[in-house]
């Protein structure tokens, strides 16, 4: 049997026991040498095996410690729920703290608030002029202390001068609001869902091990003039997410 199968077939043996819960998150994956005389195999065939693992986020390798199945409390992402109506008698917290504190978890964010000229594909997503200014609210978002995701809003300049949104610091009852505020009230969005393997600069930002990738969802929301009023960019590590949608038909 060729070298490449006989890695491929350990890494499912392990994949295997990961996905049925006999190893459960945290656990310690049995050692390079149990493995080996398991499956009757050399060292550099599990060696091979366990990058595979490592590569499809499976697996944490630590020196001197071991190899543990990775930890995995996905956040749950409703996207249709943004703009369900809240209790007047409550306060509109942004949507991201209401989401994670509903799970009895603890949000935190860093927000900085800058106007831009903004990337090619954002800027024809909101329908500007070549070299038209946008302000952009980038957001790196926390649950439990750990980094979890970034969230990128832009707004055409023309629409949001002068307001709460050009402005540092957080709003707590929402851009959303205060955009329905200055008469561009959201009426219809559209959302586009991608994966791909992060830059440097989100591995750094959101702590990521290796082999983890993301899914970028950018929504674009329209006023009642089909009027393109904001994109939001949200990159997610795929192993800390889960996007779910619920349609009724009408």
């Amino acid at each position: 049997m060729a070298r490449s199968s006989l890695y491929q077939q350990v890494a499912a043996e392990v994949r295997r026991a990961i996905y049925t819960g006999e190893l459960a998150p945290g656990d310690q994956i049995p050692t390079e040498t149990d493995l080996m005389e398991a499956h009757g195999v050399s060292r550099n065939t599990v060696r091979l095996a366990l990058g595979e693992l490592e590569n499809e986020g499976l697996i944490l390798r630590m020196r001197r410690r071991g190899t543990f199945v990775r930890e995995r409390r996905p956040f749950l992402m409703r996207p249709q729920d943004e703009f369900l109506p809240l209790d007047q008698s409550e306060p509109r917290f942004d949507s991201f703290v209401h989401a994670v504190t509903a799970e009895g978890r603890t949000a935190d964010q860093r927000i900085e608030v800058s106007i831009v000229e903004p990337p090619e594909d954002v800027a024809i997503r909101l329908a500007l002029a070549d070299g038209a200014p946008a302000v952009v609210r980038r957001r790196l978002r926390f649950v439990d202390g750990q980094p979890y995701n970034t969230f990128d809003s832009y707004f055409p300049l023309e629409f949001v001068a002068g307001s709460e949104i050009a402005r540092p610091g957080d709003i707590t009852r929402g851009a959303n609001r205060v955009l329905e505020e200055l008469g561009h009230v959201q009426v219809r969005v559209v959302d586009d869902i991608s994966a791909r393997m992060p830059t440097s600069d989100e591995s750094l930002r959101l702590q990521l091990e290796p082999g983890t990738p993301v899914v970028v969802y950018v929504r674009v929301g329209y006023d009642a003039e089909d009027t393109p009023v904001r994109v939001a960019v949200s990159v997610l590590p795929a192993d800390k997410h889960l996007i779910r949608y619920e349609l009724e038909r009408h």
